[in-house]
């Protein structure tokens, strides 16, 4: 029976499980053998491989996190180590390695590729700033993680007539913010991508108090800039109580949502599709709700886009 292996690098994100889950059973499918690769990359140095059956991912499409672990490994940068990382698979006949992460792990993926290994990349990453596919896998569940805050947060601003910040998860990318504060009826949305202008936030805030607000809610991606300075600057210049919430990791954990469990169903079916057509080095991706390969480099070279048009719907319906 041809082998193939599984892991799961860098930042976890919620419907990981449900990917693997997808794997090990479209393989069980088709009659290959999985391994799961414990602890990413590092599983793959140092040989930490377990047998992956149907029973060992069973009720697990429901779980949070990676039952596989995920590690962020410096000693991968190393020619040498990812060379042993080949070796690995060599050793233990794998004919091709599954790799479900963000645009690091497609990295490292891309680069063992330079050395003969056969990658396919599954997309997932709760800051959605992967080129190549409209949607990776966490980012619906880290959405609405966000948008329950902000809902909760409203109760007690409106009660405390207060501005409250909110800062979300995104040190390069504004996805999260974007799409939480649109959903949640933000009045602003900061975000790495774009410059902001103090003052028009403040202004946004006074005219909305002048026109009878009870609250202000701002949601700050946290590669825009420092939201506790951001709360005491907009205090001092807006006269008004400020208060300052900072989301962290909560985005990271939870139930995926149901989008999360079928996207990650439907991109690990396709990439085992890829393995039996014999197609490698590819990612796949969702393209207009169509599951598409697109090449590797590709994916590693090019830079997401941002969406400028849904920032913009943002502004006009926070007057």
């Amino acid at each position: 029976m041809k082998r193939i292996a599984v892991l799961t690098s860098g930042g976890d994100a919620p419907g990981m499980n449900a990917a693997i889950r997808g794997i090990v059973r479209a393989c069980a499918y088709h009659d290959l053998t999985v391994f799961g690769v414990n602890r990413g990359f590092y599983g793959l140095i140092y040989h930490d491989f377990v047998n992956l059956s149907i029973n060992s991912v069973g009720d697990i499409i429901h779980r949070g996190g990676t039952i596989l672990r995920t590690s962020r490994t410096r000693e991968f940068r190393d020619v040498n180590m990812r060379m042993r990382a080949k070796e690995a698979l060599d050793y233990f006949g794998i004919k091709a390695l599954f790799i479900i992460g963000g645009n690091g792990s497609l990295c490292g993926g891309y680069e063992l590729s330079k050395l003969g290994v056969k990658v396919i990349g599954i997309p997932a990453s709760i800051d959605n700033d992967i080129p190549g596919t409209d949607l990776a896998i966490g980012f619906d569940t880290a959405v609405n993680t966000v948008l329950d805050a902000i809902n909760r947060i409203r109760d007690t601003a409106t009660s405390h007539e207060r501005i409250f910040i909110i800062e979300v998860m995104g040190r390069e990318s504004g996805q999260i913010a974007l799409a939480s504060g649109l959903a949640g009826g933000a009045e602003s949305i900061l975000v790495p991508e774009l410059p902001f202008d103090l003052k028009d936030v403040v202004e946004r805030i006074n005219a909305g108090i002048a026109r009878g607000k009870l609250h202000s809610i701002i949601v700050v991606a946290e590669g825009c800039c420092s939201a506790i300075e951001l709360g005491r600057k907009i205090e001092e210049m807006s006269r008004h109580e400020t208060r300052v919430t900072v989301l962290g990791h909560t985005q990271r954990g939870g139930t995926p949502t149901a989008a999360d469990r079928i996207l990650a169903s439907r991109l690990a079916t396709a990439a085992v599709d890829l393995f039996m057509a014999g197609e490698f080095n590819q990612m796949v991706g969702i393209q207009r709700d169509r599951v598409v390969g697109v090449d590797l480099q590709t994916v590693v070279e090019g830079k997401k886009e941002f969406n400028q048009d849904m920032y913009e719907l943002a502004r006009i319906l926070s007057i």
